[in-house]
């Protein structure tokens, strides 16, 4: 099932973990028409801007995300958000394009490194109603508010 031109729901639900561990990863309807807002209004931009990637997580079942020892109100498991790294492009970049463009609820650069802007991912969330366009950098061991500056 396409979601948008470019990403479809396998693609967006696509877990090895689930496979091995016998987990039903099929989002409710609910889920799938956010997963297509979040393809129209976040990933489709970032693919015509950065080339074509595939998203590492998109939605999770809850048993799937307590499996992954992520919060129980977590934006995967509504269809909300999605993590992604593109290819050869530094993960700062697309944070700050991201952050300077388009409309998200919020985006996180996770496990960013200065030393090497490949680490990490970005995650991107979208809700269809009340975008806080709140904005996030997570490492091991702490957190901050925005995106670096170097």
């Amino acid at each position: 099932m396409n979601l948008s031109p470019h990403f479809t729901l396998a693609e967006l639900t696509r877990s090895q973990l689930a496979v091995r561990r016998g987990i039903d990863n099929t989002p409710p309807p609910p889920a799938i028409e956010r997963l297509r807002l979040l393809c129209v209004h976040i990933l489709e931009p970032v693919r015509d801007r950065f080339g074509p990637f595939s998203p590492s997580s998109g939605y999770r079942s809850p048993a799937l995300n307590r499996l992954l020892g992520s919060k129980d109100n977590s934006q995967h498991c509504k269809g909300e958000a999605a993590d992604f790294e593109i290819p050869g492009i530094a993960n700062i970049e697309v944070a700050r394009w991201i952050a300077g463009v388009l409309d998200f609820d919020q985006l996180i650069l996770e496990f960013y490194s200065a030393a090497d802007p490949t680490a990490g991912w970005v995650h991107c969330s979208y809700k269809a109603v009340g975008n806080r366009k709140e904005i996030l950098t997570i490492g091991k061991t702490r957190s901050r508010f925005g995106l670096p500056v170097n």
